[in-house]
């Protein structure tokens, strides 16, 4: 699960960086990092729901 939220993450992040995805605060290009930080967290979600 991890690997596939990643993969759709860096998608999501290349996407943006070609043509921004406009949703509230990722209306510019450098506002990718953001979608770095929701990764993280997600990835941090999914890991600890799996190992209780």
């Amino acid at each position: 699960m991890t690997k596939l939220l990643s993969l759709l993450i860096v998608a999501m992040m290349a996407l943006h960086l070609i043509r921004p995805l406009g949703l509230p605060g990722l209306r510019k290009r450098r506002d990718f990092w953001k979608l770095a930080v929701l990764a993280l967290a997600a990835m941090m979600i999914t890991v600890a729901l799996s190992h209780t």
